[in-house]
């Protein structure tokens, strides 16, 4: 593919083994300041505060709407009666406080890069899909494919989530106070995801890596997921994350388990035709 390069093995912050080949990861300096926002980002002045009632409002008025304010300089927003509409707050590439007051269609705060958003109510499917940077925390429940493909970020519900959690999953941390459904973490790449419930079928299933916490009960591992061994690194990251979200409390941090990718299907490319028939 073009584009990648050759780069030095990488020492994950919580991982022993080196990461070697190919990648497209790229790495920043906090020193670079304005390099890390986006060029056409809006300054938001954050204790500038206003309302927005969506109810006699379609999902691309809604949208329209959240970037006027911004282009205004206004940095909070409470968004009231959004009436479960899909693709709302969608394409978010600016910081911004914004708080949701109801629940979410499919697609809600997908591709967005810095807002922080809190929904006190539920969302559906795919919400949070791309997420490249910000939080955004869910009171209740989500649907399925939540966090798919994200990037970066934290993706926070508090409640039970469906199947396919965080499918895809290229970094940030996702984060279910509930329960998730079968086939979470299915093609893992990057990143971390914490159960504090019980999971689903087939969890981690073809994850290439990354790292899967559960603090539940675990119905079935998928192809190539592994139990590893959990460190004091892991419990001491867990809690200052956790507590971030005021989740620390919920579940005995030493009783977690922590699944990763047992790396049988690193080579999977350069197997023989009759070799892929036989993982397959």
């Amino acid at each position: 593919m073009a584009g990648l390069v050759k780069e030095t093995p990488l020492k994950e912050e919580m991982r022993s083994e080196l990461l070697k080949g190919r990648t497209q990861q790229r790495f920043f300096s906090s020193e670079e300041g304005e390099a890390l926002e986006q060029p056409f980002a809006h300054p938001v002045n954050f204790e500038s505060e206003a309302e927005l009632d969506a109810t006699n409002l379609s999902a691309r008025e809604i949208n329209e709407k959240i970037r006027e304010l911004m282009l205004q300089g206004m940095g909070s927003i409470r968004l009231k009666n959004p009436g479960a509409k899909h693709s709302l707050a969608v394409g978010i590439l600016n910081r911004l406080n914004l708080t949701i007051e109801g629940s979410l269609g499919y697609f809600g705060l997908g591709l967005i890069d810095g807002p922080n958003v809190v929904v006190e109510g539920r969302v559906g499917w795919s919400c949070g899909e791309n997420m490249m940077a910000g939080t955004v925390v869910i009171k209740k429940n989500a649907g399925s494919t939540f966090g798919a493909a994200l990037r970066g970020g934290d993706l926070v519900c508090h409640g039970d989530v469906g199947s396919r959690t965080g499918i895809d999953q290229k970094g940030g941390t996702i984060i279910v106070g509930g329960k998730t459904g079968a086939f979470s973490g299915f093609m893992m790449q990057r990143g971390r995801m914490i159960i504090l419930g019980d999971s689903g079928q087939n969890l981690g299933d073809s994850m290439y890596d990354g790292t899967i916490y559960v603090g539940g009960s675990i119905e079935s591992l998928g192809v190539d997921a592994v139990e590893e061994e959990l460190t004091k690194e892991d419990v001491s990251w867990l809690n200052r994350k956790l507590s971030l979200y005021g989740l620390e409390t919920q579940i005995n941090l030493n009783q977690i388990k922590k699944i990763v990718s047992g790396k049988q299907l690193w080579n999977y490319d350069s197997l023989e035709p009759s070799e892929k028939k036989l993982v397959l």
